[in-house]
């Protein structure tokens, strides 16, 4: 039997499969943990990152009833779960989340002019409590400066990121390395780190989510525009464009000339 087609970095599409290759798969992992035992919990949906966020809530709700009645065993642990999307018709879950959890769940849709309250949602957060987050990077970009300006500890957000979103659709664009005499086409369905790394280019990587920031390079010049979709430059960092995720960020409208670690092809 084949084996199944990888990357450099160890991942594989589902579309290079043929019949009869063989798999190797690893156990599942959960990178967005929930952490128990806080005094109060602030969680946040958009959209589809009503995923992790739904399971997250309720845990939660039964946690009261693990921990007998002097905790509140018909409440469960304190929190909120705040939902926002775009239209009635996107919600998920919403009708058995408001039947688990009551007016614990605050719904916002964006077609009927509602707005979740951020701001006031955080400063009513217990000062020991924390947040977590799931949806676009949009509303990533918005908490984590909210968080941040709120003074609040960084380690008490926490997020899960939609690394291959952003605020321009996909599409193919070129790379440039003029040091090693490399020209690329980066196509629309694979990432920049990936196609560096089949043409030989030696690069680090970890997360592959635009998190740790190891696959970062120096960007020389821009013709068209950078599509930031990490979480590890600040926004600071993003205006600049001076270094891009390779990972998960993109060209968009043309092309990038970069620098990177590697001397030789």
């Amino acid at each position: 039997m084949k084996r199944m087609p990888q990357s450099r970095g160890g991942s594989a599409y589902l579309w290079s499969l043929a019949p009869g290759a063989r798999l190797s798969i690893t156990p599942p992992r959960n990178l967005f943990p929930l952490a128990h035992g806080r005094p109060d919990y602030l969680l946040v949906a958009g959209g589809i990152g009503i995923t992790p966020i739904y399971s997250m809530a309720l845990a939660l709700a039964e946690k009261g009833a693990e921990t007998g009645a002097d905790k509140g065993a018909d409440k469960g642990a304190a929190f909120r779960l705040l939902y926002g999307c775009r239209s009635r018709g996107d919600l998920a879950f919403a009708e058995e989340l408001r039947g688990r959890i009551g007016d614990r769940l605050e719904v916002a849709v964006e077609e009927e002019g509602q707005r979740l309250d951020l701001p006031g949602a955080v400063a009513a957060l217990d000062p020991g409590g924390e947040m977590y987050v799931c949806g676009p990077i949009g509303l990533l970009d918005a908490v984590r400066r909210l968080w941040r300006d709120s003074g609040r500890p960084a380690a008490n957000l926490r997020f899960e990121t939609f690394g291959n979103t952003g605020r321009f659709a996909a599409e193919p664009f070129t790379v440039r390395i003029p040091r090693l005499g490399l020209e690329l086409q980066v196509p629309q369905n694979r990432t920049m780190l990936d196609a560096l790394e089949a043409a030989g280019v030696a690069m680090i990587s970890d997360c592959r989510r635009g998190e740790c920031g190891l696959c970062t390079v120096k960007v020389l010049e821009v013709d068209g525009a950078l599509d930031h979709r990490d979480v590890f430059f600040s926004d600071r960092q993003k205006d600049e464009g001076k270094r891009m995720c390779t990972c998960v960020s993109r060209a968009v409208q043309g092309g990038v000339t970069i620098d990177t670690a590697d001397r030789s092809l």
